[in-house]
């Protein structure tokens, strides 16, 4: 609190309130709300040279203490309990003098209810929220699917079924840098991606856009009341962005910044470089488009351009390949949206671009097996302040036939979650994996691993399921190896206990139905589904399919894998890289 000390009362009342302080000040008890672990009240020593020059008062020398004359009552708060009621009133006059208690009219309670705030219904008159797919024109076949959330924040986008693997090798990279140039200027209404953002910020809302080798996404979540502004962003820079050169260039050095990243020991850069390691080793061939690089290499941006962007948005941006995604939203509100934004007249036309994917078509690609190994470059962290975590990455997976279609998918949902794992560092808890088996049975056990997890990556005809590992220690690198392969050979060889299963299963069927409560997971989910599958399965349907996964099922799907050769990757320093197992040994650890 400010106490003004204008007026003969209020200096009188400062005088008194001063000496009754200094009077007390060795006698009373020190307030709990000020000094709450002190047992002596600390001496005020700060003030300016100017403050002290006013008062008449030396500057201290050297180490001397500057103790200020008190000006203001320190017990602002009377926990001494020295102020009579009038000095309270007279305190109270002053300060309410200074404090204006006038509201801003935009922020008045009012008696009407503000337009956008939906009423307040009892949940038993609310319909229970499912998913409602439209297509919009038979012509076109664009797509509109939501699913209300009830809620007062709205997530929608589009969904594109194109990615890198529809890439040449003349413009290898440009899903990623469409990516990246998601959100930037526009030809109607944005002349800067400044300006998408200062308009989202107004709106209260965020951007987003990811890509992946068989999809592109685009998302907004924003405040319901601002839903069409909304939409008329993802329009803008869906149908008509402007792709300047100096985006382009831009994006192209954010591109080669993240190569480096990935380029460099340590960090979410060398996990990426072990995943993408683990797709090119396990559909190894030119013609195989699953087996593409998704990102650039240095000497590959120089051939990204513009009219790159331009090319491969005419070849494969079309209506018939796009839905339109949305969650806590009405179905009847987003389809009069799209209408308005996606209509025909500003739709890519589906012929010509069915024309131009006919001479780039999806080919399946054949899981081969194999190896990568990235060794990276050693830096002296002392020297250049760059981080490094001197981890030597290793991954080992095996195939899943048919990828999304392939009738193991579930079980081989509860496997990985089976196997879980995590790093040594990991909190434990509920749903942290602190029971799963490779945490148990790894991390538990070897002070030498530093993580050991298990991952997917499903795809259109294929899918991998493998387990990751890192270490600290070079010399127990080949070790790492061998007990991630033992634990593939265990699983066809030994059925999983009923505990570890019904674990596994109930923690499956816990994860899959908490991240569906987020809005961006269940625009995701459904907007994806529908260009997949062509449909959205429920939530009930999941669930049991996960009940009815047995202990066979878990061991049918192990021994199918090891019946095709492993997949490995190793990424790390470049001595750690060649203390890795040869491909043809861990191949054989599997032929007996």
């Amino acid at each position: 609190m400010i106490i003004s000390n204008s007026g003969s009362a209020t200096k009188h009342l400062l005088r008194k309130s001063n000496a009754l302080l200094r009077m007390n000040n060795c006698r009373r008890a020190l307030s709990s709300y000020e000094y709450p672990n002190r047992t002596e009240a600390p001496k005020v020593t700060r003030t300016t040279a100017s403050e002290a020059q006013q008062q008449g008062e030396t500057i201290p020398k050297n180490n001397e203490t500057y103790s200020p004359k008190p000006e203001y009552p320190k017990d602002l708060f009377d926990d001494a309990g020295i102020f009579t009621e009038t000095d309270r009133s007279l305190i109270l006059s002053k300060q309410n003098e200074s404090i204006n208690r006038t509201l801003d009219p935009k922020h008045k309670i009012t008696s009407e209810v503000p337009p956008f705030i939906p009423p307040n219904y009892n949940a038993t008159q609310l319909d229970i929220p499912s998913v409602q797919i439209s297509t919009l024109s038979p012509e076109n076949q664009l797509r509109a699917v939501s699913q209300e959330t009830y809620g007062q924040v709205t997530t929608l986008g589009v969904i594109c079924d194109f990615g890198s693997r529809y890439e040449q090798a003349h413009n290898t990279g440009v899903n990623h840098l469409m990516e990246l140039l998601a959100f930037q200027s526009t030809e109607r209404k944005f002349n800067h991606g400044s300006e998408i953002v200062q308009k989202m910020d107004t709106l209260g809302g965020a951007t987003y856009a990811s890509s992946g080798r068989e999809q592109l996404m685009y998302c907004v979540d924003i405040l319901r009341p601002n839903v069409e502004e909304a939409m008329e962003i993802l329009a803008e820079t869906i149908l008509r962005p402007r792709i300047l050169p100096e985006e382009v260039e831009e994006m192209k050095q954010v591109m080669f910044y993240q190569y480096e990243e990935r380029h460099q020991p340590g960090g979410m850069g060398s996990e990426i470089a072990l995943g993408e390691g683990i797709q090119l080793a396990a559909y190894r061939g030119q013609n195989q488009q699953l087996g593409r690089v998704h990102f650039a290499y240095p000497e590959q941006l120089q051939q990204l351009s513009p009219e790159t962007v331009r090319d491969f948005r005419s070849e494969h941006l079309a209506p018939h390949r796009m839905v339109i995604s949305a969650a806590g939203i009405e179905h009847s509100q987003l389809l009069e949206l799209t209408e308005k934004y996606f209509s025909p007249s500003d739709l890519p036309s589906s012929s010509s671009s069915s024309q131009a994917q006919q001479a780039h078509p999806r080919v399946d690609s054949l899981y081969t097996g194999g190896e990568f190994r990235l060794p990276l470059p050693q830096i002296n962290t002392s020297s250049s302040g760059m981080f490094t975590d001197n981890l030597t990455r290793v991954a080992l997976a095996f195939e899943i036939p048919h990828g999304w279609s392939s009738p193991d998918l579930v079980p081989a949902c509860v496997l990985q979650t089976l196997l879980g794992g995590g790093n040594s560092f990991s909190a434990g808890g509920p749903g942290k994996g602190m029971y799963s088996r490779l945490y148990l049975e790894i991390l538990n056990r070897f002070y030498w691993a530093e993580s050991a997890e298990a991952f997917t990556s499903f795809h259109a005809e294929s899918g991998l399921l493998g387990m990751s590992g890192s270490t600290y220690n070079p010399q127990k690198i080949r070790d790492l190896v061998r007990v991630l392969a033992d634990q593939f050979f265990r699983l066809a060889t030994q059925d999983v206990t009923d505990e570890q299963l019904s674990r596994a299963r109930n923690m499956l069927r816990c994860n899959v139905l908490t991240q569906l409560e987020s809005r961006l997971v269940l625009f995701e989910d459904i907007g994806r589904q529908i260009l997949t599958y062509g449909k959205r399965e429920d939530v009930k349907s999941m669930c049991d399919k996960i009940d009815n996964v047995t202990k066979e099922d878990i061991r049918r799907v192990a021994q199918t894998m090891l019946k095709k050769p492993p997949t490995l990757c190793a990424v790390g320093g470049e001595q750690e890289v060649a203390m890795v197992p040869t491909y043809d040994e861990v191949s054989g650890w599997f032929q007996h």
